[in-house]
């Protein structure tokens, strides 16, 4: 767990790298001044934009950006990493089975459920976030002119259809243009940041801290609402974490501390300068740093910005869902890789249809940025709270570092994260459950897989006969062997499978060769070929292979076994050539399984509409044999 051990980029390279994370990982944080700030001042928290509740504000926002994404995020969290990559998933992957502490070991199951509902927390995000960028995009047409107003919601539905039917099409062909279209923003956003800055150069003292212990001091209840609006500054901070496979952790420092950080704090002061020189602003102070003749283009370069940041939520929504799928939180569902160049460039149809009308509903429930931020923050905040507690437990076992060393720094951690959680669980009755809903729905789905999994595979697993005593059965029965190899995929690596029984008791005859083929899943985002495949012989022309894979890859069975024609393998095989055999299983709610009925079903509905084996492996159609069976659960 430490950062690549590849040379890091230098020079013209960590400048393009920088510009690319520009567009990938800052969309999100880069374009909350369309709508941060303004809530801060909405009327429904009657915060009047006095000289001290502005420079209070503002210098809640400046140290919140610094503590919370240029501290924990950029400068200690991105150092957590599981071979590159992060995110919670990757974090969760961390959580050592054996070994380390003993106190961690036995709450393993209790921060394994934390993760999968911190991942689950993130789809609410990512189905909030495309919204509430668009639509405080298109906000500007309304200062533009109030007789736009109704055109506003039409267009950000618009926006988001076409954003969502593209998605099909993959990010390679506008993937060039996302970094220079987010660097055009955060120009424009400094310009008019400095423009509100010389209207009011008073607005700089916010720096000093004292402004936000003051503003608290002055009104407690009302400054601790207000941070349930300030967390909107620093939304993308967990999008941030989980992208740095992407680039590394250099880059995407350098394109923090030189262009992003700068361009943010220049723009919310901005913001707070043109409040100050004009009350009236408080309607969107964003807006009405622009001048006149510059508002359409400016709404044209801020929906660029929000389609950009949209699409980095969308795309790490396939990515997590990649991840729950091979780490069995998720049923097999299609993935197809838009890029025959970037592997981590994919698309889900399900994951997407589902996003799109999600979002789109949103937008039509809440109409304006202002409702919409009610829902917001609450996934944002409770993340960053697991994220946290995940970083405690990676500290002490993977780092080594003691109770006390690691409980401090968690500790400073968590005592923001839980204040800001806590400001916005007033949220909740005002839209704040919309997320809540979602992740616990996500969460449910994906304890009911694994769950489910896990009692299948049991029955699987006592439905497999040990190699000691198969293997024997078959060099006294000798059963007919006809030319061609066969590949029985199983999940159990102990024995011989119920398909391959299943395929002897009935057919009575067996392939020349015979693979048995496990397809694991390791706790690391990717594996090498080179580690690609385990192969031993078993035997009466039976070999065991076992393709291994990382969390962040698709299982592709018929490379895996060209990969035992290197020469150093006991058999080699043709993929084309091979026959390959899967079981199919009926499932019945009327077993023993010790899992509540409705979890029972609901697994098998999951089941029935999950991608079938076949195209999940990559097998080839026209080679694929699959034997029938009914389980009871």
């Amino acid at each position: 767990m430490s950062e690549s051990s590849k040379a890091p980029p230098r020079g013209r390279a960590l400048a393009g790298l920088a510009l690319a994370a520009l567009g990938v990982v800052y969309g999100d944080i880069g374009t909350s001044p369309l709508y941060a700030f303004k809530e801060c001042f909405a009327p429904k928290h009657g915060l009047a934009p006095s000289i001290d509740n502005v420079l209070g504000v503002l210098s809640l926002i400046v140290w919140s950006l610094n503590f919370v994404v240029s501290f924990k995020y950029v400068t200690v969290l991105m150092r957590a990493d599981n071979r590159g990559e992060g995110g919670i998933l990757a974090l969760m992957a961390l959580i050592p089975f054996r070994g380390g502490p003993p106190g961690l070991l036995k709450a393993r199951p209790v921060l394994i459920a934390l993760g999968l509902f911190g991942a689950a927390l993130l789809y609410g995000d990512g189905v909030i976030t495309p919204a509430i960028s668009v639509l405080g995009a298109m906000e500007g047409l309304s200062v533009a002119t109030p007789a736009f107003d109704h055109l506003v919601v039409p267009l950000t539905v618009a926006i988001l259809v076409g954003l969502f039917l593209f998605q099909r099409r993959g990010t390679g062909g506008v993937g060039a243009v996302f970094g220079p279209v987010v660097l055009v923003w955060f120009l424009a956003i400094t310009l008019l940041g400095l423009r509100g800055i010389l209207l009011e150069p008073s607005v700089l003292r916010a720096v000093n801290p004292w402004y936000a212990v003051e503003f608290f001091r002055r009104d407690g209840v009302l400054a601790f609402l207000i941070l349930g609006a300030v967390v909107l500054v620093f939304t993308g901070g967990e999008a941030l974490y989980a992208d740095i496979g992407h680039f590394g952790t250099r880059p995407i420092r350098v394109a923090w501390f030189t262009v992003v950080l700068p361009a943010l704090l220049i723009n919310y002061f901005g913001q707070g300068g043109v409040l100050l020189h004009d009350p009236a602003a408080a309607r969107n102070p964003f807006y009405s740093l622009v001048p006149s003749p510059l508002l359409i283009p400016m709404v044209v370069v801020s929906t660029a910005a929000a389609i950009v940041a949209s699409q980095a939520l969308i795309s790490g929504a396939f990515s997590l869902t990649r991840q729950a799928v091979q780490l069995g939180y998720c049923p097999r569902l299609t993935i197809w890789h838009t890029s025959r160049t970037e592997y981590g460039q994919i698309y889900i149809p399900q994951v997407n249809q589902a996003l799109a009308v999600a979002c789109i509903v949103l937008v039509l429930a809440y109409k304006s940025t202002t409702n919409l931020a009610a829902a917001y923050g609450i996934a944002v905040t409770g993340t960053m709270t697991i994220t946290t507690v995940l970083f405690y437990a990676v500290a002490r076992a993977h780092w080594g570092w003691s109770a006390w060393k690691a409980g401090g720094l968690a500790g400073l951690f968590l005592a923001v994260d839980l204040t800001f959680f806590s400001a916005n669980l007033v949220k909740v009755t005002q839209g704040g459950w919309v997320p809540l809903a979602i992740a616990v729905g996500i969460f449910v789905l994906m304890t009911t897989w694994k769950h489910g999994r896990v009692h299948l595979s049991n029955i699987t697993a006592e439905n497999t006969l040990d190699f000691g005593l198969f293997l024997p059965d078959v060099a006294r029965r000798r059963p007919p062997r006809v030319p061609g190899v066969a590949v029985f995929l199983t999940s159990v690596e102990s024995g011989a499978p119920p398909v391959l029984l299943h395929h002897l008791k009935h057919n009575k005859v067996l392939h020349e060769k015979v693979i048995l083929m496990s397809v694991r899943t390791e706790a690391v985002p990717q594996v090498r070929d080179s580690e690609r495949v385990l192969c031993r012989e078993l035997g009466e022309g039976f070999y065991q292979v076992i393709a291994r894979y990382g969390f962040m890859e698709s299982p592709d069975v018929p490379a895996a076994l060209r990969l035992l024609s290197d020469g150093t393998r006991p058999v080699t095989v043709k993929p084309g050539e091979a026959s390959y055999y899967l079981g199919r299983e009926t499932l019945i709610a009327s077993g023993n399984a010790r899992m509540a009925r409705w979890r029972k079903k609901l697994f098998i509905l999951m089941a029935r509409n999950a991608q079938s084996a076949a195209a999940f492996f990559n097998l080839p159609p026209n080679r694929v044999v699959e034997l029938g069976a009914q389980i009871q659960l």
